[in-house]
């Protein structure tokens, strides 16, 4: 089993499709500038309060702004393969392996941004796609489940019957991972085994990851799955009601799987150069070291990350991933055997 020490080592989603891709409220977005251009994101949702601050000081810095549109991760990059003959969106962030998935369908160019200190592995040929924020696949659980689960198994039992739910592989990036991750600990046929014990309990398919959190905050749901950045900021920004955890296998040893967010620039992009620009900016020694306080995410870069190590603090990604073990998977190997794996799931399990 490979392990990624860049994850292990720092402080340190994505949600599937929704109806339809709205632009973010709040501010996050622009509609104009003093240049009177704006850069459109489509990005899965998860760091909106991180891009806020971040995308106002790029606008106030090029006088570019930016428009935000979120929605899941196979969504994100279906919407652009939708638009090729008319292109909207000029920045794409995602997860793997859509992301992987969008450059192997031809929908991003080469970036041209400055890669140092990133993880080679986890670079597109070319700079078609990097990472911005590092992340992991975890799982959140209500307070009030007694008792609490720390096992794969445990969540087997019938306590959790109608008040678990994941989201769904193929659809949610939270969700893939979830199917992978399993795979790699059980093997396939030891995954989909273990998937349709859990449909017993499971409330059903969940296109959206995200919204699994409030459920488990308010007890509609004991446990969901969700991703390390995701449950923190919901923690901190909501006053969210719920912890998070890595089940252990039957040996005791608890091992999640990288899920980063990871950005490429569209290809027939409207605004092609300004989008590199941003690009770049994001991967900025100065705005990675706002990852780890502000998004609760991983610095990309090894220099950051080095900076900010040390005793982790409280409810951050370093703390609830202390001895964890963090897995990467090849992530072009997942995409090329995924739609024979999610036939397979879900033939296995009806979802």
């Amino acid at each position: 089993m490979k392990r990624h020490n860049i994850l292990r080592a720092a402080a340190i989603a994505v949600i599937a499709a929704t109806t339809a891709m709205t632009a973010a409220c709040g501010g996050t977005g622009s509609s104009g500038s003093a240049s009177g251009e704006t850069l459109t994101v489509y990005s899965a949702d998860g760091l909106a309060n991180w891009y806020k601050p971040q995308f106002e000081k790029f606008t106030s810095d090029t006088g570019i702004a930016v428009n935000l549109v979120e929605a899941g991760s196979g969504e994100a990059v279906s919407r652009v393969e939708k638009e090729q003959s008319n292109p909207q969106a000029d920045l794409l962030v995602t997860l793997p392996p859509f992301i992987q998935k969008a450059d192997k369908s031809g929908l991003l160019v080469a970036s041209g941004v400055n890669t140092d200190g990133i993880a080679a592995d986890q670079v597109g040929p070319g700079g078609n796609y990097v990472p911005i924020v590092n992340n992991a696949l975890s799982f959140i659980v209500n307070p009030g489940a007694n008792p609490k689960p720390t096992t794969w198994d445990d969540l087997l039992a019938p306590q959790f019957k109608g008040k678990l739910q994941y989201s769904t592989p193929g659809q949610a990036g939270d969700g893939t991972a979830v199917l992978v991750l399993l795979q790699q600990l059980r093997g396939k046929p030891g995954a989909l085994d273990y998937l349709t014990k859990l449909q017993a309990n499971n409330v059903g398919p969940s296109s959206s990851t995200g919204k699994l959190q409030p459920k488990v905050s308010n007890g509609e749901l004991l446990v969901a799955n969700g991703d390390v950045q995701m449950n923190l900021d919901s923690i901190r920004s909501d006053g969210s009601k719920f912890e998070i955890f890595f089940p252990a296998g039957a040996d005791g040893k608890r091992t999640t799987i990288s899920v980063p967010y990871v950005a490429g620039v569209t290809k027939g992009a409207p605004h092609e150069e300004s989008a590199k620009k941003l690009l770049d900016f994001l991967l900025s020694d100065d705005v990675q070291k706002t990852v780890e306080p502000d998004a609760l995410g991983i610095p990309v870069r090894d220099q950051i990350r080095t900076a900010s190590s040390g005793t982790p603090a409280p409810n951050t990604p370093a703390a609830v991933l202390d001895g964890v073990d963090v897995w990467v998977p090849d992530w072009n190997t997942v995409l090329s055997e995924l739609d024979a794996d999610l036939a397979a799931y879900q033939k296995a399990t009806g979802n």
